[in-house]
């Protein structure tokens, strides 16, 4: 039986049979195992060591797509072996350009899984060609390129879907549903945390320069890892996830883990932009990497009947925010992945978020984690009164290649997450320059300080690589 007739028609009979309202996650994992290849997504991979490298595992496991191709700018280096070695009948490309022009019409979705900085490019010429997109979170380094990748899914109409992989797990169904039961009502502030050691903290804050270039590696093409960015020498500290230090290259901590911990609240309180972000704390602040500590507060206006809020986001190790009195223990999400080296950083908060309501307040984790109410008496006191939360009817992996037959709709969208990750874009130029600024939410510009605004749509691209802007 084709995939697509099952969906469409034995789902339904099985659905109406167990009586559910929504198909488990894993009865569809089991029949996505055995979809025929000529039923499969066409999938390009571009980026495919480190987190890259996980997203092209986690599409495979979906058994929904034929990995067609591979693509990475450093093919011989030791972190793109294992996925080389996964799929050695793809052909191997160091240049997405290439890949398209060569492989064009085999391709019907790209998976992108590259830094920070290098995701416009490659999602706006995807698109461009007509292939659906799962880009890495953020969706973006600038406000403009966000913005352009925004308007491209909707003149390209394709598939696409941002990898805040929480969003299609518990917490993105449990915040929809007690958001339309009226559980979660009238939010006036939430907190935000992520205080685990980064990349950059023992950098020396009274950097003056960028760190001296070294030789580049045989295997490399360093033109192509540098797409529109400014030019830069080959550095070790460039690459290789050290690319998130840097301004020009990463999102630093709010970037990083922003989409796993704003994401539901910012879709289902339909908080669109602020009007105010104000940095109210940079510890060893210099223009080049990221804080150390920030504490950065942005302002939403009132929406409907919905009241202002404030979001105030915290990361560093000695950042903690305050907690509310009946808050408890901060537990450990199963479902986020370690650091680097793989050793989670004790701490007194996991990443999360507390939400403040005029009645509730609730606490949540990153990624998929559900909500609580807390004190704990409350939450004793309102359980038999919480709605019913549906489970996942598919992964985020599964929903974006559902998505490319037409059979689910992305939950992380770009109309989705592209407000979202323009939010992170605001923060990290709040961050960049240190100072406040004032948003106009209609016409898109910082009314206060002319070089942030310039710097909503960037640096000139590097000479040839201006054509993406025009896609």
């Amino acid at each position: 039986m084709k995939r697509r007739h099952f969906i469409k028609t034995g789902s339904s009979a099985l659905t109406a049979a167990a009586g559910l309202s929504i198909i488990p996650s894993g009865v569809l994992g089991k029949k996505f195992g055995t979809v025929a290849p000529s039923d499969k997504v066409n999938l390009a991979c571009c980026g495919i060591g480190f987190r890259g490298g996980q997203i092209i595992k986690q599409l495979h496991e979906t058994g929904l797509a034929n990995i067609v191709a591979l693509c990475d700018v450093d093919m011989g280096a030791p972190h793109t072996q294992e996925v080389i070695d996964m799929f050695p009948d793809a052909p191997q490309f160091q240049d997405f350009r290439k890949m398209f022009d060569k492989m064009g019409d085999k391709i019907e979705a790209v998976s992108v899984g590259t830094p920070d900085f290098s995701h416009f490019p490659i999602t706006m010429l995807a698109m461009s060609l007509g292939k659906h997109v799962y880009v890495e979170k953020p969706m973006a380094r600038t406000f403009k390129e966000v913005e352009l990748m925004m308007e491209g899914a909707k003149k390209y109409k394709v598939a696409t879907q941002m990898g805040n992989q929480g969003h299609s797990e518990a917490n993105y169904f449990q915040f929809k549903a007690w958001k339309e039961a009226g559980i979660i009502k009238d939010v006036t502030a939430i907190t935000a945390h992520m205080n685990s050691k980064r990349r950059w903290h023992g950098f020396d804050p009274n950097m003056t320069k960028f760190p001296d270039g070294t030789p580049i590696p045989k295997t490399m093409d360093w033109d192509t890892w540098m797409v529109t960015a400014q030019e830069h020498d080959y550095q070790k500290d460039f690459v290789n996830g050290q690319w998130r230090c840097w301004y020009d290259f990463g999102m630093g901590a709010l970037g990083d883990w922003g989409a796993h911990i704003i994401d539901t609240a910012h879709q289902f309180l339909d908080l669109g932009l602020p009007y105010e972000i104000d940095p109210i704390k940079l510890e060893g602040y210099n223009p080049f990497f990221f804080p150390f500590s920030s504490t950065i507060a942005f302002k939403f206006p009132e929406r409907g009947n919905m009241p202002a809020v404030d979001i105030t986001w915290y990361d560093g190790i000695n950042n903690m925010p305050a907690v509310p009195e009946g808050y408890g223990i901060s537990k450990i999400d199963p479902n986020i992945p370690p650091p680097s080296d793989g050793k989670l950083q004790p701490a007194k908060l996991n990443p999360g978020k507390i939400i403040y309501s005029k009645e509730l307040t609730f606490k949540g984790g990153s990624h998929g984690s559900t909500l609580t109410i807390i004190p704990e008496e409350k939450a004793k006191e309102m359980e038999s009164s919480l709605p019913e939360v549906p489970e996942s009817p598919s992964n985020h992996f599964a929903n974006f290649l559902l998505a490319c037959k037409g059979e689910e709709k992305c939950r992380s969208s770009f109309d989705v997450a592209g407000p979202l990750s323009q939010v992170f874009t605001l923060g990290v130029l709040a961050q960049r320059l240190n100072t406040k600024l004032v948003f106009d939410r209609e016409t898109k510009r910082i009314t206060n300080n002319p070089l942030a605004n310039a710097l909503l749509v960037g640096e000139q691209p590097r000479k040839g690589w201006e054509e993406f802007y025009l896609l």
